[in-house]
């Protein structure tokens, strides 16, 4: 995990602007390094896993920004589907810089034998999530919690990634609209009902893969 002032972070924002080009490869990881300075040593010493390393450690450095954006908000006035919306708000407006990063990710995580690491990515963060907007449960809502927002925060990134309204409004409605049909729920009840509505509509690993293709393809 990246901390505060951690050297990598200066190694990862290069990444970053590198997969633009070159994707989420070893290229753009040495290429990075290089504009950095750095020789293959170090680039071992910052990310020994890789590729796959750079992905997670991105994917805990935008939760941690999240994290800190948070705490410097008041939440004793918010309710819980508002925190939560705001948690999911904070975290796509810092990936703003990186969106095309992002797109590619999800393309690359997409594919078969990647679907491990994008399912621990996204329980990563959904668990932070849900820990940040004050979740203390220990009995099985605390898994109903983590499987609802899952689908929820995927859904709202894969529209933010194609979303060119001012602002962004139009993600953010969106949200509005998917937290509001959550809290209606079917009367099943609050936990059950809404867990069996959101894995419904969740999309198959298959057809995913198949969709983000074609959205690199047209590129």
């Amino acid at each position: 995990m990246i901390h505060a002032d951690d050297p990598r972070e200066t190694l990862l924002i290069a990444v970053l602007a590198n997969v633009a080009f070159d994707g989420w490869t070893e290229t753009a990881l040495r290429t990075a390094a290089t504009s950095q300075g750095l020789d293959r040593s170090a680039r071992l010493a910052a990310f020994p896993g890789g590729v796959p390393d750079v992905i997670r450690s991105f994917n805990d450095w935008t939760d941690a920004r999240m994290e800190r954006a948070l705490g410097e908000q008041d939440m004793t006035i918010l309710r819980r589907p508002e925190r939560i919306a705001l948690a999911i708000r904070l975290r796509l407006e810092r990936l703003e810089p990186h969106r095309e990063a992002v797109r590619l990710l999800f393309a690359h995580l997409a594919l078969p034998g990647r679907w491990t690491l994008a399912a621990t990515l996204a329980y990563r963060t959904v668990d932070r999530i849900c820990y940040a907007v004050g979740d203390a449960s220990t009995d099985f809502r605390f898994y109903a919690q983590r499987a609802t927002l899952a689908p929820l925060l995927t859904s709202t990134m894969l529209y933010w990634i194609d979303d060119r309204s001012e602002g962004a409004l139009a993600t953010w409605s969106f949200l509005e609209r998917r937290l509001h049909g959550l809290m209606a729920g079917p009367k099943r009840g609050p936990i059950l009902g809404n867990l069996d509505r959101l894995l419904e509509n969740l999309p198959s690993p298959r057809r995913f893969s198949r969709q983000m293709r074609r959205r690199v393809e047209e590129i």
